[in-house]
């Protein structure tokens, strides 16, 4: 049975987290322009390539199938919605990525380098490099892409394109810049001026409406548990 207080903390991470990131979306209509005008050189990506794409803050990432093809993972809040194929097939935009990471949906599919790539710089294994494991074989990764195509839940700290990525090219899901983020609250949590605050900001609110469960009870057990993680 999942942990309910886990779960809640789980959610309010992510949460956090997209808010954090938030730029990442921003200017929508001039990225897919600025994508679709793009050209990329595919004759240096092989099959089972990972590529990554920075972007503001986050990174994004795809495994190349070959033909100017990229397996990648894009929520989408267009799943929840509608089966139609034709509608979920085309580029993601920046409004449905956002409501998609909001509602938890995404897919696993496959589009061109350049709508991948959406206008920004391709660095190709790199992770490799930055993570110290050895790759499989790039077939083998390509393949283990291509079993996965389709619909699939959405996490922002426990199952995002990194999680994909790493698990077809090394066979272990993790993703550095989830651990970074759960890092840097770790460090917040344990500060102990965030449980001053909370306590301030709970009376407050204690104060502004008065005794009633929905602000009492955050108020009381919030700086009680940072208190206890501190």
């Amino acid at each position: 049975m999942k942990n309910p207080m886990l779960e809640v903390v789980s959610l309010l991470l992510e949460k956090l987290l997209l808010i954090s990131n938030f730029t990442l979306f921003s200017s929508g209509a001039t990225g897919e322009d600025k994508g679709r005008n793009s050209f990329y050189e595919t004759s240096s990506f092989h099959r089972g390539d990972v590529l990554e794409v920075p972007r503001t803050h986050l990174t994004h990432y795809g495994i190349y199938l070959g033909d100017n093809r990229v397996a990648h993972m894009m929520p989408d809040i267009l799943l929840a919605l509608t089966d139609d194929m034709e509608r979920t097939q085309k580029v993601v935009s920046n409004k449905r990525l956002i409501l998609g990471v909001i509602v938890r949906v995404a897919s696993i599919r496959v589009d061109t380098v350049e709508d991948f790539a959406y206008g920004a710089n391709i660095l190709v294994n790199h992770l490799d490099e930055s993570l110290q494991k050895k790759a499989l074989l790039n077939e083998e990764v390509a393949r283990r892409a291509e079993k996965l195509l389709g619909f699939t839940p959405y996490s922002l700290l426990w199952n995002n394109c990194e999680h994909f990525v790493t698990y077809c090219r090394y066979g272990t899901p993790i993703s550095p810049q989830s651990d970074k983020f759960c890092e840097t609250v770790k460090i917040i949590i344990r500060d102990q001026r965030s449980v001053l605050a909370s306590a301030v900001l709970g009376l407050a609110s204690i104060v502004c409406t008065g005794l009633v469960s929905y602000t009492t009870l955050p108020a009381i057990f919030i700086p009680f548990f940072l208190w206890m993680a501190g």
